[in-house]
């Protein structure tokens, strides 16, 4: 058992896109390594309070057998002799969502659920950051879920966050072969295990990762003229690389490569910066 205090989560889904996924802060160490889990169009849930690290898989495994997230939740609990002392929240296939608050977890202690989405947290200044993680994912529709899970962390901590303080925080988004090279359902797995700051400094990675592996529209590719054929030769002379997929490999941006014809503008934006 171990006692994940002062935690607020929320665990979400966007059906449209195919992703599930979860995000906390938390006063311990390497939250991370406790509360989330998710697989791909089964779910996601959050264990934390004095957590039970096995309602992680096992409530997996009743997900991925057709179990709503409300079955799940009472299926884990029912059969914890220290459930008061738990706090789970669930998200499953269809973005049911259930969440549960033992009567022992310590106040403030609560959560809430709307579709889509299980928001919880104990050891808070007040409901109001529950509420925060609630409304902010309602209200943010038009982004990405590893975006609005962000937002959600943000909005909360603004609100009153952890009455005991931060210290870590995670986001987890997984995508049925979403994740390095098409061959991983690991979309996102970002983990800030001991900060000051915890949530700006998982912003900045996620800002990191976005710019090594996120997805530009192929539309927004900026097609490779002579004009700007010769650039690019010119540039990657500079650096040393006879292509651009020899360059990219270097820079951990080959996930952002694809032929020659095109090139995503992120790409093209860093060989500039880089000579």
């Amino acid at each position: 058992m171990a006692d994940v205090v002062a935690t607020y989560s929320i665990c979400a889904c966007d059906l449209a896109a195919g992703r599930w996924g979860v995000a906390t802060q938390s006063k311990f160490l390497a939250v991370g390594s406790v509360v989330p889990w998710a697989e791909p169009h089964v779910g996601a849930i959050a264990t934390q309070a004095y957590a039970n690290p096995r309602y992680g898989p096992e409530g997996i495994a009743l997900l991925r057998e057709g179990l709503s997230a409300a079955e799940v939740v009472e299926r884990l609990t029912s059969a914890d002799a220290d459930r008061a002392q738990r706090q789970l929240g669930v998200v499953d296939a269809e973005g049911r969502a259930a969440t549960f608050t033992g009567d022992e977890c310590h106040a403030w202690a609560g959560g809430r659920t709307g579709t889509g989405y299980a928001a919880q947290g104990n050891i808070l200044v007040s409901g109001a950051t529950v509420d925060a993680l609630a409304e902010t994912f309602e209200a943010t529709t038009e982004t990405s879920l590893a975006e609005r899970l962000l937002d959600c962390l943000d909005a909360a901590e603004a609100a009153g966050g952890d009455s005991r303080g931060r210290q870590s925080a995670a986001l987890l988004v997984v995508e049925r072969d979403g994740g390095y090279a098409g061959l991983s359902d690991i979309l996102v797995d970002l983990r800030v295990d001991d900060h000051p700051d915890p949530l700006v400094e998982l912003r900045r990675i996620y800002r990191l990762h976005d710019a090594l592996f996120g997805r530009t529209p192929r539309e927004e590719w900026v097609p490779v003229d002579d004009a700007l054929r010769g650039e690019l030769d010119s540039l990657l002379a500079k650096t040393g690389h006879a292509t651009l997929a020899d360059w990219a490999g270097v820079e951990n941006l080959e996930e952002r490569v694809d032929g020659e014809d095109s090139i995503d503008p992120v790409v093209l934006h860093r060989l500039r910066e880089s000579t």
